[in-house]
């Protein structure tokens, strides 16, 4: 194996390059094979976690149809540290412009109108199907608000997000487990 692929899978890179070396040297690959007019600054936040942070002409590539091509190129260049350095556990994290940031705001202002609606209604709202990682953002934002609680809903990657009131009766709390196995066989 030779060139990108070698790099990534075949032999084992040196100790010594550590992890933000091999990052780079993963993302320089494919910046260059992909002819992106891209630059990239790869930092390391905490001894197992490596951020960076990708600049350039072509970012909308990168955060076009909900950041897929970003999602998909840290997953590719996670897994690849993965496999050159089985013995750590190190997290690597690609962000464009503050694009991320930007997409667990929107996420929260939805989660917060949501919550609201619940909290009027005293009815159980439901958030669109969402990959684990949004979930994660919503369920940690409404966790810290206790009048309500929430629960992923579904089978599969994406599953859908339900905020319910908390109830002060136990009656109340029975119907909303009836609310979701119902909802679990349709």
């Amino acid at each position: 194996m030779t060139g990108l692929l070698g790099k990534l899978f075949g032999k084992k890179k040196k100790e010594a390059s550590g992890p933000e070396g091999i990052v780079e040297d993963i993302l320089g690959q494919i910046v260059e094979l992909s002819k992106f007019d891209l630059n990239f600054e790869v930092r390391s936040i905490d001894e197992s976690t490596i951020q960076v942070d990708i600049t350039g002409d072509d970012e909308e590539l990168l955060t076009s149809k909900e950041g897929q091509l970003l999602d998909a190129l840290q997953l590719y260049v996670r897994r690849a540290v993965q496999h050159q350095m089985p013995e750590t556990n190190i997290s690597v994290n690609l962000d464009c412009s503050g694009f991320r940031e930007a997409a667990n705001e929107a996420l929260i202002a939805l989660a917060e109108k949501l919550k609201s609606i619940a909290l009027d209604k005293g009815k159980s709202v439901y958030f669109r199907a969402l990959p684990p990682k949004d979930r994660k953002v919503i369920h940690q934002y409404l966790a810290e608000d206790g009048r309500v609680k929430s629960r992923s809903i579904g089978d599969g990657h994406f599953k859908k997000i339900k905020i319910y009131p908390i109830k002060g009766n136990e009656g109340s709390m029975e119907e909303s487990e009836t609310i979701d196995d119902n909802f679990g066989n349709r």
